[in-house]
């Protein structure tokens, strides 16, 4: 390959990890063509977008990143896959579901997830990680959660009592 279309191979891949706040680096090699194209349309349902990298092309555009992507580099051997998504925990989610059905591959290697570099044997831990607006619900359900109660007390027979004392003090 041309020194100038390596250039723009870097540039692209550089461009395409801006987009994306999850980064997961995975092994497949050993897939058959009908697995592969099964990983890929898991990955499309999931809104993950995988891609096959050469490791020095994908460390060049790193290296050229804004974001610190240097605890990602020793796992940059052998085949690499990237997956790419702004929902931290899909990706996991997925090569769990996969591995799940009897599968080895895909493996993770490392995953850069809220600039936390995660390790291969961390996969349950991502999996489990919440999303960001899954904890935006958890927040909002538990702010929401005592007004309801005020509400509901004061719609009750308390909520008449009350309302019977408020008008009574504010007829003396």
């Amino acid at each position: 390959m041309r020194k100038e279309d390596k250039e723009l191979v870097i540039g692209k891949i550089a461009d395409t990890l801006k987009q994306y706040s999850a980064l997961y680096l995975v092994q497949t090699t050993g897939l058959n063509a009908e697995k592969t194209s099964a990983l890929r349309r898991e990955c499309f349902k999931s809104e993950v977008k995988l891609m096959v990298v050469k490791n020095t092309l994908l460390k060049k555009a790193m290296e050229q990143s804004d974001v610190d992507y240097s605890g990602l580099y020793d796992a940059l051997k052998g085949s690499t896959s990237l997956m790419l998504s702004n929902v931290g925990n899909a990706p996991a989610k997925l090569i769990k579901k996969v591995v799940g059905k009897g599968e080895e591959i895909p493996a993770l290697k490392a995953a850069l997830v809220e600039e936390c570099v995660y390790g291969a044997d961390q996969l349950d831990a991502l999996a489990a990680l919440k999303s960001k607006n899954e904890l935006i619900a958890d927040i909002v359900a538990l702010l929401q959660s005592p007004a309801k109660n005020v509400i509901s007390g004061l719609q009750g027979a308390a909520g008449n009592k009350i309302h019977g004392v408020l008008e009574t003090l504010s007829k003396r």
